[in-house]
């Protein structure tokens, strides 16, 4: 037998239990969707001053995640916004397996990340939609947006397509008992099942983490512009 001259330097952590997927209307994800787009995004004066409107949309989805979504606004009222807002930073900036950038999971900071920013502005081009924002175009907030009102299967697609990342992202929330955990498993309730292999493929990240190679990203400076945010 050939001697083992490695071991896995970081042992494999166990992923959160699967979720079955709420069935729901496409009406009803279009909502889930902007819900959690709006309420991941960073919580500044205006986020806190349109939670009351948000928590109205609630009756309009199905029961499930409509409770998630309440009791993440009741727990940000109560935690207020100097401690969210430092949690918020703690959480999705300084996390690697907490990035709310959904191509970052695949690639990490090496040259291939550049490549996959490129395709989602394709993808959003593709279906009639600008990007203009000051984030990346795989910041998970936006691509939600794009998924809540866009009418063209490519939403849908583009989030499939990355649901690796939204389970490590959630597999890392949930295994701190994060207060924005709530947030990330509305996103999975709504999204179609994980099967075995991407399974497979979520334990290797969640274990070892996204590729370290750092590179820069100054060409992307000048991203086209993308429609502004509406109501959910």
């Amino acid at each position: 037998m050939i001697p083992r001259l490695f071991n896995r330097a970081t042992p494999r952590r166990p992923l959160p239990g699967g979720l079955d997927p709420v069935r729901m209307s496409r009406a009803e994800r279009s909502r889930v969707h902007m819900l959690a787009s709006l309420l991941l995004d960073y919580p500044d004066d205006a986020w806190f001053a349109r939670l009351d409107e948000l928590e109205s949309h609630l009756v309009r989805v199905p029961p499930q995640i409509a409770g998630l979504f309440a009791g993440f606004i009741d727990a940000a009222r109560q935690t207020g916004a100097g401690r969210l807002q430092r949690d918020y930073v703690d959480t999705f900036d300084l996390k690697r397996k907490c990035s709310l950038y959904l191509s970052y999971f695949a690639t990490g900071d090496t040259r291939k990340r550049g490549t996959a920013l490129v395709t989602f502005i394709e993808a959003y081009r593709a279906a009639g939609w600008d990007f203009d924002a000051e984030e990346l175009p795989d910041y998970l907030p936006a691509v939600l947006e794009f998924s809540a009102r866009s009418e063209d299967e490519i939403a849908e697609v583009l989030l499939a397509a990355h649901v690796e990342g939204i389970e490590v992202l959630r597999a890392a929330l949930e295994a701190t008992d994060s207060l924005w955990a709530p947030l990330v498993r509305t996103i999975t309730l709504s999204l179609p099942p994980v099967d075995a292999a991407t399974r497979e493929r979520v334990l290797a990240l969640v274990s070892e983490g996204p590729p370290t190679e750092t590179v820069g990203l100054s060409f992307l400076g000048n991203l086209p512009p993308f429609s502004p945010r509406g109501n959910p």
